[in-house]
């Protein structure tokens, strides 16, 4: 199956609109202009988004420093905040719904007088400019608002997962050290009640504030507040203006250590995020974006800044996307860009449970965390009366795509179309040499990539070592495959990192869990693509301690570990009983041979 565009959505689209500006009846063209001229690119695409500066950049793109430390709006002072208000004070900028209750729907004026009322809080917690704010929340109409609250006073946010054990809450509040944490009292997903404030306060930061409306139900410690106690009246409040390169969050990538990276987005990064939303997600005026997923995750501040910079309004759905309740909402809330990870569709089709709703309000989907399947985006693309799905892959460090869909080319399942408009990136085999099928290299500058991370060297992580080319390359680590039609398939990562439901991981946070279980001498874990394509499966290869082999169920145990110690999200799948783990000289173990082990 696969979706073309008409001549009238080609047309009206904003990519279509910048092609006709500039004379373009060729994409590719087109995408090769925004490479080439990406000063000019990005001055006009900061143009379409309308993005507020208080004092004018001198330059949109600074490179003195080399094109890995690319300073981009160089000069200018700005809040990226002040661009995410400039609809129609009284039109829907959120929607949200809770479970078993009514839609709710909030206008700029209600969301911006909430933001802020939380940044003049901020002010009377003694809270300053540069300190750092931490929020462990699902995705509500109080995250949105406190995260943009906190960027507007010029405070960092470090955003981490709600599903995030405690052991990995306290490592990521150990990098950032902040002096607030907003958190829930508990989180009901469904028939489960999980208790977050009683997660987060075993981390003993220095202050809580609960968002909770029970409570009477909760006692907190000295320190804590509950949000009623938190917030100011005051409704007005003044932007802190600050230098794009400035940090506004704080977000975690694991790579391919135990030890996550705290990658910073500044205030140009959300441009890239609405960029990407405006031309590959066509993203217009009053559309209704709904993407399950949090602030600790890159798509959670991705969905705040794609929506919002757009004039688009931000849908949230409070519980899960797997139950009937989610399709009903989609379909009530008249959604016309919906977001998912393949490993949702794939439940979908297991159940059938959104197939009573019509859906026919979607103008695309877009899909993103994990390799997808050709017959599930079908199902998929059906759902909705056959609209297109705009395949994107990027990263944190990225804060946003360097490949993707359009809506002006023909949309085949589970493969990207285009590099994204404005970046570019070649793809090498073990040998260094271009090829259609090896390893992605980013080729900077791209407004969004990273420059610098809080607690690891970034040129090392990202540049060092690299293969020589014609041009400077920057390490990514997914492996491509270019098609002969000139599409593009993911097929994974190349290096340790792991992606489960759509969640990074490292290989060695899995393994230091795994060797905690007594019948576990060493173990290794790496990724399986399913014959028919589709999201990786967790395999963990394990040599056995003899001193310990009692009778019980390893597999289960395994599960239960991983459950607990780091996401309850992440489901070993096999667990895979082996003499000796494959190593190299250097000791490094060869996941790819347990790869061609597992699948011989």
């Amino acid at each position: 199956m696969t979706w073309s565009p008409t001549k009238e959505i080609i047309h009206t689209s904003n990519i279509g609109k910048m092609m006709q500006k500039h004379s373009f009846t060729n994409y590719n063209d087109f995408w090769k202009w925004t490479v080439e001229n990406k000063a000019d690119f990005w001055k006009e695409t900061i143009k379409n988004l309308n993005i507020l500066q208080e004092k004018e950049a001198s330059n949109i793109l600074n490179i003195d420093d080399g094109v890995e430390n690319a300073k981009w709006l160089y000069g200018a002072k700005l809040n990226i905040v002040d661009s995410c208000f400039q609809n129609d004070k009284n039109a829907t900028v959120l929607v949200f719904q809770k479970s078993n209750k009514a839609i709710q729907k909030v206008s700029q004026q209600e969301l911006l007088h909430l933001v802020n009322r939380i940044a003049n809080s901020f002010t009377d917690f003694n809270l300053k400019k540069g300190n750092t704010i931490a929020i462990n929340l699902p995705m509500t109409l109080e995250a949105v608002a406190i995260y943009l609250a906190a960027i507007k006073a010029g405070i960092n946010v470090a955003t981490v997962v709600d599903s995030f054990s405690s052991k990995e809450i306290a490592v990521r509040f150990k990098i950032t050290k902040p002096k607030l944490v907003f958190t829930q009292d508990v989180l009901e997903r469904g028939d489960k009640i999980i208790p977050l404030y009683a997660k987060v306060s075993e981390t003993n930061p220095e202050k809580i504030v609960v968002v909770s409306f029970k409570e009477d139900k909760i006692s907190l410690r000295k320190n804590d507040v509950f949000w009623s106690h938190f917030l100011s009246t005051n409704t007005n409040f003044n932007s802190v203006k600050l230098a794009p390169e400035e940090i506004t969050t704080i977000l975690f990538s694991s790579g391919t250590t135990g030890v996550p990276k705290a990658i910073p987005w500044n205030h140009t990064t959300p441009i890239k995020a609405a960029s990407d939303g405006y031309y590959h997600h066509n993203i217009q005026q009053n559309d209704v974006v709904c993407w399950p997923t949090n602030l600790g995750w890159m798509m959670g501040p991705w969905l705040v800044f794609a929506s919002l910079i757009n004039k688009a309004t931000i849908a949230l759905y409070y519980d899960s996307p797997l139950i009937a309740g989610f399709g009903e909402f989609v379909q009530n809330a008249k959604v016309t860009m919906l977001g998912i990870v393949p490993s949702i569709v794939k439940q979908w089709e297991n159940t059938k449970i959104m197939e009573q709703f019509n859906w026919n309000s979607i103008q695309c989907f877009s899909s993103t965390g994990e390799v997808s399947n050709p017959t599930e985006m079908k199902y998929l693309m059906n759902l909705a009366n056959n609209k297109p799905i705009i395949e994107y892959c990027g990263g944190t460090e990225i804060g946003g795509g360097y490949i993707t869909s359009t809506v002006v080319q023909e949309n085949r399942p589970s493969t990207f179309s285009s590099k994204v408009l404005g970046g570019d990136f070649v793809v090498l085999d073990e040998n260094g040499e271009e090829s259609n099928k090896g390893e992605v290299f980013i080729i900077p500058p791209i407004m969004g990539l990273s420059t610098v991370l809080l607690n690891k060297n970034h040129r090392k992580e990202y540049y060092e070592n690299t293969p020589k080319f014609k041009m400077k390359l920057r390490r990514h680590g997914d492996e491509v495959h270019q098609l002969k039609n000139g599409y593009f398939k993911v097929l994974g990562r190349v290096d340790d990192a792991l992606n489960l439901g759509g969640i990074k991981v490292s290989a060695t946070q899995i393994e230091e869990i795994v060797q905690q279980l007594t019948f576990v001498k060493e173990s290794a874990a790496i990724g399986v693509a399913p014959k028919e394509g589709g999201p990786n499966k967790l395999v963990v290869f394990y040599v056995e301690n003899t001193e310990n082999n009692q009778e019980i169920d390893r597999l289960q145990k395994a599960k239960q570990i991983i459950k607990k110690e780091l996401n309850p999200l992440f489901k070993v799948s096999e667990l895979v009983k082996i003499v000796s783990l494959p190593r190299t000289a250097s000791n490094k173990v060869m996941r790819r041979k347990l790869r061609e082990i597992y699948t011989t």
